[in-house]
């Protein structure tokens, strides 16, 4: 068995493999609700009215998803150039971090210390993936070895600065950082309710790199340099320097997932922040096709699952672990889809 190239697959195939993707992975939910002696439809609908049956859940649903997307674009931008960014996670508490510092530290009014929080973010998310890029240009080291070790190094940080320098000495020992002042929050988008103005942000980051990407020259030479390094530099094109430029990106824009955790719905610094945002923004992506537009919709979804699978464990006794699972799986058979996509399997 081998598998050869397809030059270029057809519609049916391009669309038809990610849809087969999508029915196995909820063939496979429905096996695990049935063997946990649930009724799979009942189950479905459970999710279904768990994330968007009420107001409530909706707009639960909508900012479950705010990282979520932020997550899903670092991750399909540095993709996008074959810059395997593992680091997310790093990324996001980079974000969180300066988020906490600047808004606790300074003493700023509400009004400068956001947009200043937001900036610092953006910057310790870039630097914290430009250290990783400039291995891989300069001295050809794996950045998915230093972005997902850059992971561990970071947690091990932030628990650090949370036990010493950061710790708030009001919290009563808890590990946490003090909290912003009240004007130094991202308001609420509907009172009474968690939802926040981060979610507005992370839809116009999405709309920005969508027009990043293809109305830009930019966009133009990281498409190139993900399909062929070789090629674009042939062409012209600094490969070193599109790769960089991608990883601020990318690095900046995990890093606004935590200065929307932190400044519009926890208020402070815990090294609990992220369930898992950085990780789960790489399965985002990828059932987006890498496409930010499709990241939105991809994060909803995701965000619609975690939320509605609360929801369903309660009323039908099912283990909410059937959500990690049915993401994962989805996870895989994407992959199998879009490998099927762009190989064909021959035999001999």
């Amino acid at each position: 068995m081998r598998l050869d190239p397809i030059a270029a697959p057809s519609p049916a195939r391009a669309l038809g493999l990610p849809a087969l993707a999508i029915l196995a992975t909820i063939a496979l939910a429905a096996a695990l609700a049935a063997i946990a002696g649930a009724n799979p439809l009942e189950t479905f609908g459970l999710i279904v009215k768990g994330a968007v049956g009420s107001k409530f859940a909706t707009l639960e649903t909508l900012n479950r998803a705010t990282p979520l997307i932020f997550t899903g674009l670092a991750v399909a931008v540095a993709f996008r150039a074959r810059l395997w960014n593992i680091g997310a996670e790093a990324q996001l508490y980079a974000g969180a971090l300066m988020t906490v510092v600047i808004g606790t530290q300074l003493g700023l009014p509400g009004p400068l210390a956001i947009p200043l929080m937001a900036l610092g973010a953006i910057v310790a998310g870039a630097l914290v993936l430009l250290g990783p890029v400039l291995l891989k240009t300069r001295l050809g080291v794996d950045e998915v070895v230093t972005t997902l070790l850059l992971n561990f190094i970071m947690a091990l940080f932030i628990s650090y600065l949370l036990e010493g320098p950061l710790k708030d000495p009001m919290g009563m020992g808890w590990p946490k950082s003090p909290a912003l002042p009240r004007d130094a929050r991202l308001p609420r988008i509907v009172e009474g309710l968690r939802l926040h103005w981060g979610f507005a942000l992370a839809l116009i980051c999405a709309a920005g790199v969508w027009v990043m990407q293809t109305r830009t020259t930019l966009g133009y030479e990281i498409r190139a340099v993900g399909q062929n390094q070789q090629a674009a530099r042939f062409a012209g094109i600094p490969v070193g320097r599109v790769l960089i430029k991608t990883a601020l990106i990318s690095g900046g824009l995990a890093a606004l997932a935590g200065f929307s955790e932190v400044a519009g719905l926890k208020g402070n610094l815990t090294s609990d922040l992220s369930p898992d945002f950085g990780y789960t923004g790489i399965i985002v992506a990828m059932l987006a096709l890498l496409h930010p537009l499709g990241v939105v919709v991809s994060a909803l979804f995701v965000a619609g699952i975690f939320v509605g699978a609360d929801s369903m464990s309660r009323a039908a006794d099912v283990p909410t672990y059937i959500a990690d699972i049915l993401l994962a799986a989805a996870l895989l058979f994407m992959v199998l889809a879009i490998l099927l996509t762009r190989y064909r399997v021959v035999r001999g």
